[in-house]
């Protein structure tokens, strides 16, 4: 098989372990090659933890940033690897730091630990952790709000169609894009909602998770505004939500990951969220869950992870530098402006 991608259509199971990690300041070079060793190493790293629990099910998607690439890999890049841009409307949407991402998923969290324990030791002379979730599976795959959450993802090729990079961008044919966020929940002003409250700005049933009736949806609902078509066709992504949060530090979350071939679909989905469809019809939802971190990453595919090519200073073409500051519109839904 010519590359093959990293399982970003895989299901959820019951543990997960999100690290982000910032590059730290020293010799660029060395950095690369310490960088670049590790990330070839991380197929037989997972088969090495792995093989003592077969049906564990451990896997780890590892994605790179946009500064992280000019110094790990340099030329050519992703054409629309960006660093995260913060969202400012009714609610705010921060950018936070992020050079690479680990997103480990096991039945078991002892195995989502030790493969990230190897992998921080195995980077701890130049990379620090700016970030670490560990989420869990939460009853029948809610959220810590009460919702089932990722009802509406695709599946089959439809996943691997909203998410798999084709020949639009030869070069990364097969990769993906993730965007991270942590959001933390005020439980206490959500559970004073009456459930019918809750049920408007999800677009569902809580208990049975049955979407509302369009006409009974409100223009604000969730459901509503992530929803984003281009030509009437609906454009979709992957996510793989997990709750997360600390009793005694009253810390109650979800930590989005959404991928899709390209990051402008999981761009407008958020401008939909935080600004609003239209401005000031925001997601409610925002009311109740604050955006705390928000990075983009890159997905390779595992052919080039396993294959791990040197630095190159390959010299651009006249259209790559444009292509690499500005979303194709081809690949999802135009500007964003």
């Amino acid at each position: 098989m010519t590359n093959p991608h990293q399982p970003v259509d895989a299901k959820l199971t019951k543990a997960a372990l999100f690290l982000v990690l910032t590059l730290n300041e020293g010799d660029q070079n060395e950095t690369g090659a310490q960088v670049r060793d590790v990330l070839g190493d991380i197929s037989s790293l997972v088969r090495g933890v792995g093989f003592r629990i077969p049906e564990g099910e451990l896997s780890c998607i590892t994605g790179i940033g946009s500064s992280a690439w000019d110094i790990v890999f340099g030329n050519p890049k992703p054409k629309n690897l960006h660093p995260f841009r913060e969202i400012n409307g009714v609610h705010h949407a921060p950018s936070t730091p992020g050079d690479l991402l680990f997103h480990i998923r096991a039945a078991r969290m002892d195995l989502c630990f030790d493969l990230a324990s190897t992998l921080v030791s195995r980077l701890e002379n130049v990379a620090t952790v700016v970030d670490e979730v560990h989420g869990f599976k939460y009853f029948d795959e809610r959220d810590l709000l009460g919702f089932v959450d990722g009802t509406e993802n695709p599946s089959g090729q439809a996943a691997l169609d909203s998410t798999l990079i084709g020949d639009e961008d030869i070069d990364f044919k097969g990769g993906s894009y993730v965007i991270v966020q942590k959001y933390l929940h005020n439980m206490k002003k959500w559970n004073a909602m009456p459930t019918e409250t809750q049920e408007d700005i999800i677009g569902r049933k809580k208990l049975s998770d049955i979407e509302q009736a369009d006409d009974a949806k409100k223009s604000y609902a969730h459901n509503v505004l992530t929803n984003i078509e281009e030509n009437g066709e609906q454009l979709q992504i992957v996510r793989a939500n997990m709750p997360f949060g600390e009793v005694g530090k009253g810390e109650f979350g979800t930590y989005f990951i959404g991928y899709s071939c390209s990051p402008a679909r999981t761009e407008q989905m958020l401008q939909n969220m935080f600004v609003g469809k239209p401005p000031g019809n925001y997601d409610r939802l925002l009311d109740v869950s604050t955006a705390v971190t928000g990075t983009l990453f890159f997905i390779p595919t595992a052919e080039f992870l396993d294959d791990a090519p040197d630095y190159t200073t390959q010299p651009l073409s006249d259209e790559q530098p444009k292509s690499q500051n500005k979303d194709n519109s081809s690949l999802g839904i135009g500007s964003l402006k």
